[in-house]
């Protein structure tokens, strides 16, 4: 067996760049039907490993993590946008902020806000009327929103604030979508829209100076108070355990990353629901038997077995996060092939997530693949939408019970027909977003 791992060769300078900026699922796809477990390519000047072996991928990520890192490719731009927060802090750092955030996010603290995250939902479909058409990623995106600024800052903001927030999100994604141009210059060099994108940080920057100072005036001093991660970081400031710049780079991957995949996760449910009648229809006898005429709790969530299966196949066919990356801190071979220290590791959901070596019929809309008997048949990490590992999403279960709480109270009294182009296509950024307006008419049940 060759030490190198086979992939395609790629144009001069930029490699296989203008390939993957052109499509990047379809790329990932196809590396991995002509490869399988690895492929290495060229990103412009990085070397690039692609690893599509669940086993490989579980060593990566969990049972040797300490020998992988984030990289630090685009790292002025993101570093700008979330700084040392937990998405992209290392070691000591990384360590602290964790230890800091687990309380918020325990099972336990999320459990006692079910009918809060209920609350959130039926206010925002409450003007809802049958017959009106909605854009599902909007009405999601805001939701979520609702959920984390009060879960997880303790605030609710005025309408007019929350889409403040909301149109610095296009600014913010445009400027991760993949660029060959960018692939091949280096990071100082300045772009066309980096202005744009820095006028869209500094907005929200002032966003969360405001939410701050609103929460330090109310938080007092008692070291049995809120929970909610900012009043968490604010004791620990105040302890002289958190600085005011780690304070902000936490609040920003909060605010971005806390909302934004469970929001896409909820779109791409309501897509499939609505291109799966036969599927839409157990859901619907699901929630009538479980729920009746109750409101959705955390007591319903626990028996709503069906509706998980749904929310994971939705996540297996668009995981919102399509692909992570890790470098190795030494030389390592992978499925039997040698990888250089400092070697860009790509490690796609969409590409496994999607692979024939996994799954039956992978594009089938199928949640029943998801029956424990039928899930215990596949490697652990042919499915891994949160990552895994120490560096797990923190947020997985609260963005689990959200969507199920979400979807529950509102598909308790409509169904949601898309009324956009099939077959979906994709916008790659840090995240996957629709490209299409994801243009839906209420029904109501």
């Amino acid at each position: 067996m060759s030490k190198t791992p086979p992939g395609p060769k790629g144009e001069p300078l930029f490699g296989s760049s203008r390939t993957y900026a052109r499509d990047p699922f379809r790329f990932i796809s196809a590396l991995e039907r002509a490869y399988g477990d690895v492929a290495r390519f060229d990103m412009g000047p990085m070397d690039t490993v692609m690893l599509c072996d669940p086993t490989a991928i579980e060593r990566v990520l969990v049972s040797e993590a300490d020998r992988f890192r984030k990289p630090d490719f685009q790292g002025d731009a993101l570093g700008d946008l979330l700084g040392d927060g937990l998405l992209l802090s290392e070691g000591e750092t990384w360590e602290q902020q964790r230890k800091l955030a687990n309380p918020a996010f325990s099972m336990a603290r999320l459990s006692g806000m079910a009918d809060r995250i209920t609350g959130h939902a039926e206010d925002r479909i409450a003007d809802w009327s049958h017959g009106d058409v909605i854009d599902a990623e909007q009405s999601m995106t805001r939701v979520t929103l609702d959920v984390i600024l009060d879960l997880m800052m303790g605030v609710e903001l005025s309408e007019q604030r929350v889409q403040t927030i909301e149109e610095q999100l296009l600014p913010l994604g445009q400027r991760f979508e993949p660029d060959p141009i960018r692939f091949a210059m280096p990071q100082w060099m300045p772009m066309p829209d980096d202005a744009e994108f820095n006028r869209a940080v500094r907005t929200l920057d002032e966003v969360l100076d405001d939410i701050i100072e609103v929460r330090e005036d109310s938080l007092g001093t008692d070291e049995d108070g809120p929970m909610d991660f900012l009043s968490v970081l604010l004791r620990a400031r105040d302890d002289g355990n958190q600085s005011p710049e780690q304070l902000r780079d936490e609040m920003m991957t909060m605010l971005l990353a806390g909302h934004d995949t469970t929001a896409l996760t909820l779109t791409y449910t309501w897509f499939l629901l609505s291109e799966h009648p036969e599927v839409e229809q157990r859901v619907h006898e699901e929630l009538d038997d479980v729920i009746g005429d109750d409101r959705p709790g955390m007591e319903h969530v626990r028996e709503l077995d069906y509706l998980e299966w749904v929310i994971q196949e939705a996540m297996r066919l668009y995981p919102p996060v399509y692909t992570i990356f890790r470098e190795p801190t030494e030389d390592v071979t992978l499925s039997g092939y040698e990888v250089e220290a400092g070697t860009t590791l790509m490690v796609p959901q969409w590409g496994v997530h999607r692979s024939e070596r996994f799954y039956d019929d992978p594009e089938t809309f199928d949640p029943e693949r998801w029956k424990p008997e039928r899930a215990s048949e596949r490697p652990r990490f042919a499915y891994f939408p949160f990552g895994g590992g120490p560096r797990h999403c923190i947020g997985k279960h609260l963005a689990m019970l959200e969507a199920q709480l979400i979807t529950a109270t509102t598909a308790s009294q409509y169904r949601l027909e898309f009324q956009g182009e099939t077959p979906l296509e994709l916008l790659p950024s840090l995240t996957a977003h629709p490209r299409q307006k994801m243009s839906m008419r209420v029904q109501e049940r």
